[in-house]
């Protein structure tokens, strides 16, 4: 405990962390803010839409995507259901040394959503062309012929090892 200007304890490092949190987002709320609206555009998903989908005006929305507020543990339950991806997948990408930084070995964290993926990078899915691509996908409104123009893009490619 140290002593602070008007005589009274605190612990140490407590006022520098609520100096650091008002001055910036911290860089883990950050990354699941930038995972949060790269999933909601993916689905071409507006912000009033997943906020009126949780209950949240689409300034809140905002917030979550900058970082400016941090997403508790029942609000990102919530949204891995409205935009269908696992709690994981908030935390996938996340650099090794932001991880490091926050006391999670790299290798100890837990397969998500991108690994079981084909390896594409987060700077593949914020490309227009990717967007757009899912977006129409989507709009394609028979199960049937979506799933044909998927075979037929996957054969496209080359062979999965």
């Amino acid at each position: 405990m140290l002593e602070n200007e008007k005589g009274g304890a605190r612990m140490a490092g407590a006022e520098q962390v609520g100096v650091e949190r008002e001055s910036r987002p911290s860089p883990i709320d950050v990354h699941v803010g930038t995972r949060i609206r790269l999933r909601r555009t993916l689905l071409g998903m507006s912000q009033e839409r997943l906020g009126e989908s949780l209950g949240l005006t689409f300034q809140q929305v905002q917030k979550y995507e900058r970082g400016v507020n941090r997403v508790g543990a029942s609000r990102l339950f919530d949204l891995s259901r409205v935009l269908d991806v696992p709690i994981s997948f908030f935390f996938d990408d996340m650099p090794d040394s932001l991880a490091t930084t926050f006391g999670v070995q790299p290798g100890r964290r837990t397969a998500g959503f991108a690994d079981q993926g084909d390896g594409f990078a987060d700077d593949t899915l914020n490309r227009r062309e990717t967007l757009e691509l899912v977006r129409a996908y989507y709009r394609i409104t028979d199960p049937a012929v979506r799933k044909r123009v998927f075979d037929l893009i996957k054969s496209m490619g080359p062979a999965e090892s």
